[in-house]
């Protein structure tokens, strides 16, 4: 099936120079491509709505995801948002220097550090979380309930191919 976007237009030029050629991933590369980019856009706005950029955003939901006491060391929050321990350290030093998270020693280990939430880091996070899921639930509105579950299955088997 040929779609009448911006990708349709491509697959059909390089189907017009290229007939040899079996270009339908790009259908699929292509929009996914396009699709990930508007939609982070659209998260963006939130985060920015609450003064945290995407990796501040990370950082806080995943210590708040991890439960009381909210906390974390920095390789395992850097596990968990899938970023450089490098990374990792500038995200939370923004984080400290905000007031939004601490750093202290190790109760279990002198040497290592420990992230956790600061009370309002656990206030701004709940209410930014909030706020993330009635976006991300506006985002799916054009698609119907089957069609999001049918997507989500999709994407999963997919992805646990590259991810073993």
């Amino acid at each position: 099936m040929v779609y009448d976007d911006r990708v349709g237009r491509i697959q059909q030029a390089w189907h017009r120079e290229r007939p040899d050629l079996d270009v339908a991933p790009q259908g699929i590369f292509g929009r996914l491509h396009r699709l990930a980019a508007a939609l982070r856009e659209e998260l963006l706005v939130v985060y920015a709505q609450f003064g945290l950029g995407e990796g501040e955003f990370d950082v806080l939901a995943t210590l708040r995801r991890a439960g009381h006491p909210f906390e974390r060391a920095p390789g395992d929050l850097a596990e968990h948002t899938m970023v450089t321990t490098g990374a990792m350290t500038k995200r939370v030093d923004r984080l400290v220097d905000a007031g939004l998270v601490t750093r202290r020693r190790s109760d279990v280990d002198g040497r290592g550090r420990v992230v956790a939430l600061t009370p309002q880091g656990l206030d701004l996070i709940d209410r930014a979380m909030t706020a993330h899921m009635a976006n991300e639930h506006r985002l799916l509105g054009p698609l119907t309930e089957a069609d999001r579950r049918e997507l989500e299955r999709l994407l999963a088997q997919w992805l646990a191919v590259h991810e073993g």
